[in-house]
């Protein structure tokens, strides 16, 4: 099964980073959060990925082109023009590189997948979000259902803390920025099947998380998984330092391989 990730907006909220790199690129713990997203997949056995590309294109596929030999020991014979690989580290993946438009939206790039995918049920997600989801347990929950498409769904850190006070004002409860004060939102990791395809409308401008989505919303073709574990979306500056902190203080919790 093909994993779809969505890797080509302009990431304009973290503009202190992607106006030199994509979004996917920006590292976390020395990676780029889109191989932090790869290895979460991989380790369920799923290495064959298909990145929908736009902005800066170029720089993910230098960084997959490359990584191979940079993963690598190696000898170089300048004489001979000769490289000598003695120990590789790489993930078995296999992975395929679609510049979708500079401006296309998410829908518009999905539907440039279609040749890829064929008949096959694939995996959807984002280049900017990371969970500790169990990927056996998500499609486990879709092949019951029996439609077309699983949405994996999320409760969010609240935006602001919660306080609650006695008659006479005193303060009983104090709790900082609670989780799922803000209900639950689409978190990416879908599991869709090929008749998605259907329902995005061919155009640049289809976003995929307005029209279809509602279209099989009717249909009663849209599942939601429930995940209560972590989940974060790296938006801005100020998210990219809190999973960095995680990471360098041993709690990254999506880190389970």
């Amino acid at each position: 099964m093909k994993v779809v990730i969505l890797a080509g907006g302009y990431g304009t909220r973290m503009s202190e980073e992607t106006h030199a790199i994509p979004k996917p690129m920006v590292e976390i713990g020395g990676k780029p959060m889109l191989w932090h997203i790869m290895k979460i997949y991989s380790q369920y056995g799923f290495n064959e990925f298909i990145l929908l590309l736009g902005y800066k294109d170029y720089i993910v596929k230098d960084f997959f082109l490359n990584y191979f030999i940079r993963q690598a020991d190696f000898t170089v014979d300048l004489s001979e023009n000769k490289i000598d690989v003695h120990k590789k580290k790489c993930e078995p993946w296999k992975v395929t590189l679609l510049n979708t438009g500079l401006d296309t939206m998410t829908g518009g790039r999905i539907l440039q997948t279609r040749e890829y995918i064929g008949c096959e049920t694939f995996m959807l997600t984002y280049g900017d979000t990371l969970m500790d989801i169990d990927i056996d347990a998500l499609l486990t929950f879709h092949k019951a259902h029996g439609r077309l498409v699983t949405m994996t769904i999320s409760q969010p850190d609240g935006r602001y803390g919660v306080v609650k006070s006695n008659e006479q004002g005193r303060i009983i409860q104090f709790e900082e920025k609670p989780k799922g004060d803000e209900g639950w939102v689409n978190a990416g990791f879908f599991v869709c099947k090929p008749e998605v395809f259907n329902y995005i409308e061919e155009s640049k401008t289809t976003v995929f998380e307005h029209n279809p989505l509602r279209e099989l919303t009717k249909a009663e073709e849209l599942y939601a998984f429930k995940h209560n574990g972590f989940y974060k979306c790296m938006d801005t500056l100020k998210d990219k330092i809190f999973l960095n902190n995680l990471y360098a203080n041993n709690n990254a919790e999506w880190i389970t391989w």
